[in-house]
């Protein structure tokens, strides 16, 4: 059986719940996995490659990479088709591949590290004198409610606007950087709701978090990323992806984008901590497993951290902090841009599983049938009981 997994954006929004990390919150405790489990069969394995071809066939996919973990291990990986078309360059498991909003995982772990730390709380005001940013990007007074912004809006997507609409601001001004693009949208657009009473999915919130995590640590939002968060958990290879084809890195698929969108025509880089890693679906899965609340291998954040992290606001109890999350106890993120899908997910029974694709097909349901042949893909090894 599958478990219901999302459909989070069509969640009714609500009053915002402000829980904060303090001394006096109940501690969670580890859970433990439950026995070892063996890797799959050979049969298990060309089962699971029929789907993921009849999955690639559909949406014209040129190239999809799969990882699945379990308790610290990598337990199977794969790749097919093709990372680049031109070339006949076949897929394998070393290919990165541009993870899109997978990245704001990574972004929200790196400031629960930064809470940990007594470095920010999540009541922490974000813009004016005396919050966090001060006045770097401009003085005030600014529009309506920009002053009372906190931390966990961002983290939440509780902010009151900056909406990934046709208004996105991470989607214009493709020449400004972070500093220009911020300053330009906190004079220019006002917020559509005071903060906190509203779910509205925010790129740019995410944007806004790599500041901060710059401006915390004195570092540039990557490195720190790298030594704190991904290093930890013995990832060691990812990299913010580039905007150009002849400047794609070593190992990276090439993008093919289907009924509109350049794969080629965005300001990637600015995207950092909102969706601009690349990574192999094994890198992610690795992640995962360092923040997934089990007992092995030993977690990045603390229990109480963690539990944190994964609970929903009021405005969207579909979405914690950088995690959508459901009553079964999954948390995962998807991720797409043009000429990419992808998705990560940790499940309630231990296992952490990514998938990304080369390719997005504009108004279409490869999204959610990328999920579904994930869980169709894990089913095939009966001995995991994934469901």
């Amino acid at each position: 059986m599958t478990l219901p997994r999302r459909d989070f954006f069509k969640l009714a929004a609500g009053a915002c719940a402000l829980p904060a990390l303090s001394p006096g919150s109940a501690l969670a405790q580890l859970a433990p996995h439950p026995a070892a489990v063996d890797e799959p069969t050979a049969p298990e394995r060309a089962a699971m490659a029929r789907l993921a071809r009849a999955f690639m066939t559909k949406y014209d996919v040129p190239a999809l990479s799969f990882a699945v973990g379990y308790a610290g291990t990598i337990v199977h990986k794969d790749a097919f088709g093709l990372a680049d078309r031109e070339s006949n360059e076949a897929a394998t498991p070393a290919h990165r591949f541009r993870i899109a909003s997978v990245t704001k995982m990574i972004t929200s772990a790196a400031i629960f590290s930064l809470i940990e730390q007594g470095h920010a709380r999540l009541p922490d005001k974000v813009f004016g004198p005396t919050a966090l940013l001060g006045t770097d990007y401009g003085q005030p007074p600014f529009s309506a409610g920009i002053d009372a912004i906190t931390l966990e809006h961002l983290l939440t997507h509780t902010a009151g606007g900056w909406t990934n609409d046709n208004r996105d601001p991470m989607f214009t001004h493709p020449k400004m950087n972070h500093a220009e693009l911020i300053a330009w949208t906190l004079a220019n657009r006002p917020l559509d709701r005071p903060p906190g009473r509203h779910y509205a999915y925010s790129n740019f919130g995410y944007c806004v978090l790599g500041r901060v995590i710059e401006k915390l640590t004195g570092q540039p939002y990557a490195e720190y990323v790298r030594a704190e968060v991904l290093g930890r958990c013995g990832v060691t290879d990812m990299s913010i992806g580039r905007n150009l084809l002849e400047r794609r890195q070593p190992h990276e698929v090439k993008y093919y984008g289907q009924g509109g969108g350049d794969p080629y025509g965005m300001n990637v880089r600015r995207m950092d901590s909102h969706g601009g890693w690349i990574a192999r679906p094994a890198d992610i899965v690795q992640f995962l497993m360092h923040v997934d609340g089990y007992a092995k291998p030993p977690n990045i954040l603390k229990p109480r951290t963690i539990q944190t992290m994964t609970t929903a606001s009021a405005a969207n109890p579909g979405y914690a902090k950088g995690f959508c999350i459901n009553k079964y106890d999954n948390w995962w993120h998807t991720g797409a841009l043009p000429g990419t899908t992808t998705i990560a997910v940790r499940t309630h029974g231990g296992f952490c599983w990514a998938a990304f694709t080369n390719t997005r097909r504009e108004n279409s349901k490869i999204d959610d049938d990328l999920d579904q042949l994930n869980w169709n893909m894990v089913g095939e090894v009966k001995s995991w009981h994934v469901a």
